[in-house]
């Protein structure tokens, strides 16, 4: 049921990694955090992903990490929702950690496209290997963050391989979103392929947009790991948009933009995307869901001016936050 939702489409927010002050793994926030997503309406979560920092796999903290959120989802959610891990390194770590997955309940694995030296031969062998444990969900990634380019030939590939589900699009680049979405299109299996954007600085636009005859059925995205009672709300305006609703496709029209400079705060655009996991903790630090905006490397933080467009755009788009929503919850889900 919970792969029928994720080919559906729906909101999956890329779980961020609370930390105390010490940088060691927070529990309590980190439920707390899995707790807030739940009761804003996300469809899914996806965790050991960007936003959760790679790096908790050096600091052996994946497994932690993925326990919590998967104990956390089972014994609360009390309806389904997809779980999504994440899965990086080469074939052997990639198919490691899917089993560790598997065994932890998840129902499929982002697989990270960042292998040093790899070619697309490589990537579809590791895809292949990885789908005989779980199904797989494909990744473009943006090169500002090490996503590598691929080919349309490759993503055709890609998506004829029986285990992939789902695709994340995530180059930040209207080019190579279009080039992937006709590789997967010309597929024999193309149809049978959901299609998310992780574009988040063109959430609306991919949302609402037909590609190649295709149409992104939902998000996954670190952009929704914060305000995602909002997002859930943004994205039923743009199905009931895509359903033939004209006041909602004007209304997330005249958005769309906004959506984009609240990103730009939150992902740290302006400075190459230096404070991005920083950008997301600091909102859920003013929120009071973190105690910091810690990351596991220490020269990862704000960057100079980020605080105050953060400050600019919750001002600017009071409709694109929550705030009053999780101060309403939030010691609950910090029990």
């Amino acid at each position: 049921m919970s792969l029928d939702l994720l080919r559906a489409g729906t909101v999956i927010p890329a779980h961020p990694l609370a930390l105390t002050a010490d940088r060691r793994l927070d529990e309590r926030r980190q439920r707390a955090l899995t707790r807030y997503y739940l009761a804003a309406g996300a469809g899914g979560l996806a965790v050991g992903v960007h936003t959760t920092q790679f790096t908790i796999r050096q600091a052996g903290l994946l497994r932690p990490v993925l326990a919590l959120a998967a104990e956390t989802v089972d014994t609360e959610a009390g309806r389904p929702v997809v779980k999504v891990a994440g899965a990086c390194g080469d074939t052997a770590q990639a198919v490691a950690e899917a089993e560790l997955a598997a065994g932890l309940g998840y129902h499929a694995v982002l697989l990270s496209p960042v292998v040093p030296g790899a070619d697309e031969a490589y990537l579809l062998r590791r895809a292949r290997a990885v789908g005989e444990v779980l199904p797989v969900v494909g990744f473009y990634l943006q090169p500002a963050i090490g996503g590598p380019r691929l080919s349309p030939a490759f993503w055709r590939a890609f998506a004829d391989l029986p285990s992939v589900v789902a695709v994340k699009l995530a180059p930040f680049d209207r080019y190579r979103t279009l080039e992937a979405v006709r590789g997967i299109a010309a597929a024999d299996r193309g149809a049978e392929v959901a299609l998310y954007t992780g574009n988040d600085d063109h959430i609306v636009g991919d949302l609402l947009g037909e590609f190649a005859g295709r149409r992104f059925v939902g998000g996954l995205l670190g952009q929704w790991a914060v305000w995602t009672r909002a997002a859930v709300g943004l994205f039923a305006r743009a199905r009931a948009a895509r359903d033939g609703d004209a006041a909602a496709l004007a209304e997330l029209t005249g958005r769309s933009a906004a959506v984009t400079d609240a990103n730009a705060a939150v992902f740290d655009a302006a400075n190459g995307f230096h404070g991005c996991i920083a950008g997301v903790h600091e909102v859920l630090r003013r929120q009071g869901l973190l105690d910091g905006v810690w990351c596991l490397d220490p020269a990862e933080g704000l960057s100079p001016g980020q605080a105050e467009e953060l400050t600019r755009v919750s001002a600017a788009y009071p409709w694109l936050t929550d705030d009053d929503f999780v101060a309403e919850h939030r010691d609950g889900w910090l029990r």
